[in-house]
């Protein structure tokens, strides 16, 4: 990025400037015991807090520290001490000059995350399981601090709520939020997106979303863990922490349907279950669902993912109009009459790109809020998991209005989770036609 001189960046200069005072006035009246826990900037480096220390946390931690202009990770936090300190190593070995975390900043519990987004920090990174997002996202915005989270941004319909109402907050306070939807910032997706918006395919009639595989790890309990820590090492097979993975995973798809229409779903129906990966170990999600969302104008999207190792599988968004069909994962547009068109265009790393616009956005005091879409996709989301798991038709404005939370009545190692195993290790599954919409 070329040094700005713009009358923005002077600005930005002394926003840096007027926090770093306030900041040194800050530490100055804090007690000798929590100094030494908050950073002091005396310059225009971006403090960046780490919250979430698995495979994606150091991922995004990496690329946070690849974007331009003076930055640190200076604070680390996950549920797990093993976890952090393999964020940390990796991290440091990518970037040895950019990382300041002593001991002092690196916390470990349910609560550390409040810890890391005090430490004076001006942007946190959000990459734990998706259940602790609503109130990590809502506590970041309460402390003014810039926003990196990732997909899916809740697993029920309270939750949405919660980070919708940050959402507005963080405009107010003018924050920046990125979402981990890294296909908005994938050039062959913007362009092709733009082209059928443009009527290439004439009236869009039906979307076409897959995300099926053969599944992915788990870890295997531990004598003496509680059910709880068996639980968050296995986040992502209960719903209270992952959703399931049409929520976890699927998301990617059902955004980009929702992006070429412009709208989320006002329907949803379809089905689902445990077909293969039945085991104890799977925790309670299924392995399969399928559904079919309804636009306000009558098109329809449908939904496919799936768990299930040696079928057909595909990770893709596809597009049907009236005059023509598209494959917009792999930038192909092929009208009813005329040439095909391909993107030929530049290929980058969009997790890459979408951290470069958000950091960028920050510097330079420019728009830049992803949150309300990623709230939207992952309710998007959450309503087809809620017609599989029921096995109903269940309506927008139904599925968003839903009281029922899957959060835990306390978070604590000793606690119950929300969901318990019975005498023989298994955990209760949903069953379509009486279980309730969820």
């Amino acid at each position: 990025m070329q040094k700005r001189t713009s009358g923005a960046a002077r600005s930005s200069r002394r926003t840096f400037l007027k926090q770093s005072s306030a900041a040194l006035a800050f530490a100055s009246a804090l007690p000798d015991s929590l100094r030494s826990g908050v950073f002091i900037r005396t310059d225009d480096t971006l403090r960046v807090a780490l919250i979430g220390c698995g495979g994606r946390g150091a991922g995004a931690g990496v690329q946070a520290l690849r974007t331009a202009g003076p930055i640190k990770l200076v604070a680390m936090a996950d549920a797990f001490r093993d976890r952090l300190d393999g964020a940390f190593n990796e991290i440091s070995k990518e970037h040895p000059d950019k990382v300041d975390v002593p001991e002092e900043r690196k916390f470990v519990g349910f609560d550390a995350y409040q810890k890391a987004t005090d430490c004076g920090v001006d942007v946190v990174l959000l990459t734990t399981p998706p259940g602790f997002r609503p109130q990590q996202f809502e506590y970041a915005v309460q402390q003014g601090k810039h926003v990196f989270m990732e997909k899916p941004v809740a697993v029920d319909a309270p939750g949405i709520r919660k980070v919708l109402a940050a959402a507005e907050e963080s405009k107010k306070r003018n924050l920046k939020v990125g979402v981990g939807l890294q296909r908005h910032h994938d050039p062959k997706y913007q362009e092709t997106v733009r082209r059928l918006q443009g009527g290439a395919i004439g009236n869009l009639v039906l979307l076409r979303a897959y995300w099926n595989g053969a599944g992915v790890w788990v870890h295997a309990r531990k004598p003496g863990m509680t059910e709880m820590e068996y639980q968050m090492r296995n986040w992502y097979y209960f719903n209270w922490l992952c959703g399931d993975h049409i929520v976890e995973q699927h998301i990617h798809n059902l955004d980009v349907c929702n992006w070429v229409k412009g709208a989320t779903p006002v329907s949803a129906q379809g089905q689902g279950g445990r077909q293969v990966r039945t085991g104890v170990e799977f925790g309670e999600i299924y392995d399969h669902h399928m559904v079919e969302f309804t636009y306000a104008d009558g098109s329809k999207m449908l939904s496919q993912c799936r768990h299930i190792s040696g079928c057909w599988d595909s990770v893709s968004e596809h597009a049907h109009g009236s005059a023509g069909t598209a494959d917009l994962s792999a930038g192909i547009i092929v009208p009813a009459t005329g040439e095909e068109w391909r993107y030929r265009g530049e290929d980058v790393d969009p997790y890459q790109v979408e951290h470069d616009r958000l950091f960028a956005a920050i510097r330079q005091d420019q728009p830049h809020n992803e949150a309300e879409y990623g709230a939207l996709s992952t309710m998007t989301s959450i309503l087809g998991r809620m017609a599989t798991y029921s096995g109903r038709l269940i309506t927008w404005q139904e599925a968003i209005a839903s009281e029922l939370a899957l959060v835990p009545s306390a978070y604590d190692w000793n606690a119950n989770p929300p969901t318990l195993p019975d005498e023989h290790g298994r955990y209760k599954i949903a069953m379509p036609g009486s279980t309730a919409a969820m």
